[in-house]
């Protein structure tokens, strides 16, 4: 707590005091929904208010709304004998889904160079 900043703050002063610690924050405009997906939730806040505190360098969101939770279905490929780094290399140069990648490292006998070959020029 600020000393002097008790009940009855002038907002004027909590401003000057705010940016005396090196404190700023800002409205974000526009924003229309917030999503924060955990393993097996989604929650979804529209027409959301949110505000951007800046201290220290460091950024936190204070986001304020009604959230609607969703279950996740989270779709798991098997990829036996095949690393997860290799699939995530594989989706990452050729931006396809995860169910391809293992595909063309599959057909390629699990060489990651080769299924970013395959698919590049397929």
């Amino acid at each position: 707590m600020v000393p002097g900043m008790g009940r009855g703050v002038n907002p004027r002063q909590m401003k000057q005091a705010m940016k005396r610690m090196g404190i700023s924050q800002e409205e974000m405009q526009g924003v229309e929904e917030v999503v924060i997906r955990t393993a097996d939730k989604e929650y979804v806040i529209k027409d959301a208010a949110v505000t951007c505190v800046t201290m220290q360098g460091q950024k936190t969101y204070q986001v304020v709304g009604d959230a609607e939770v969703r279950s996740r279905q989270v779709a798991k490929v098997e990829s036996p004998g095949i690393p997860d780094e290799d699939v995530q290399l594989v989706m990452s140069q050729t931006g396809v889904s995860k169910e391809k990648a293992v595909q063309a490292l599959k057909e390629c006998d699990g060489q990651p160079a080769e299924a970013i070959l395959k698919i590049m020029s397929g």
